[in-house]
């Protein structure tokens, strides 16, 4: 890999982390076709992608640095006042939302741990498998556009809301599913407007990918000193794609919201079904590999 590859694989990290489209499914095709995915090295390149989501999770955390400083504020004042604990008050709103991010994250947290080998195995860098996410994920996608009633904001996120939402998130461990997309498309099927199902589907993401992340991190460090070519890429290019996923996916984030509210999620039902489409015929032919 050398640097100009390293700027390409991050802005397709940051431009697909936060449609309903997949990062991991753009960047496995991506790895596949310029020769960077390894089936000798696959932890490897599961770490990369996993380190570079930081830079797309620093995006998050710039865009919503408001909402998540009013959310700890509200859920720390709650706690210290016995505001949540007295009759006829209850929690306030934000620490409301606190709760359902944290309810919601449980699901990919005990998915993730349980089945962390196949998830960072071959079977996850499988054209099959992203094929067979992509066209159903842009199904379920469809179906929700079509029966959401778009009636729900962010404050009516209820703890059973969270861990629907949670569940659906977790199926974004498979690759060409899309966490955006997963999540999005259980935000739409619950009644929430596009533009609330997008921006509670940003805030869950917070947690998951911060702890994918640093555990990845944790495993590198661990792995560095029994001498493994955990660093199979290079640092420098790590760095690089890290930047310019955060740098892109800010970018995302900004056309994505505004455009939800004016659109529907169709033009990436659509997309999905092509790119499944593509990618069938040029497994069939040969071009790429399973």
């Amino acid at each position: 890999m050398n640097p100009l590859l390293a700027v390409l694989l991050g802005i397709i990290q940051g431009l697909t982390e936060f449609l309903p489209i997949s990062s991991t499914a753009h960047l496995t095709i991506a790895g596949k076709v310029l020769g960077l995915v390894d089936l000798d090295h696959a932890a490897a390149w599961t770490a990369f992608i996993a380190v570079m989501q930081l830079g797309t999770m620093a995006a998050v955390l710039v865009y919503f640095w408001k909402d998540l400083v009013g959310i700890l504020m509200g859920l720390i004042r709650d706690l210290t006042t016995g505001a949540a604990t007295r009759r006829g008050q209850g929690w306030s709103r934000e620490s409301r939302l606190a709760l359902a991010i944290v309810i919601g994250t449980i699901p990919v947290g005990v998915v993730g741990l349980l089945f962390e080998d196949q998830i960072e195995g071959a079977l996850t860098k499988s054209i099959p498998v992203i094929i067979g996410s992509l066209v159903v994920l842009a199904a379920l996608l469809w179906l929700a556009e079509k029966v959401a009633r778009h009636e729900r904001t962010i404050t009516h996120v209820g703890l059973w809301d969270a861990l629907l939402v949670g569940c659906a998130q977790a199926l974004a461990l498979i690759p060409g599913s899309s966490r955006s997309g997963t999540t999005i498309t259980a935000g739409l099927l619950l009644g929430f407007t596009r533009e609330a199902a997008a921006r509670f589907s940003f805030l869950l993401s917070v947690p998951a990918v911060l702890a994918s992340g640093f555990f990845q991190m944790y495993k590198i460090a661990g792995m560095m000193q029994t001498g493994a070519d955990v660093f199979h890429f290079g640092v420098a290019n790590l760095v690089i794609a890290t930047v310019v996923s955060g740098i892109a996916g800010y970018a995302a984030i900004a056309w994505l919201l505004r455009y939800l509210m004016r659109h529907t999620t169709l033009v990436f039902v659509w997309y999905r079904f092509a790119l499944g489409l593509v990618l069938a015929i040029l497994l069939m032919s040969g071009f790429l590999e399973p």
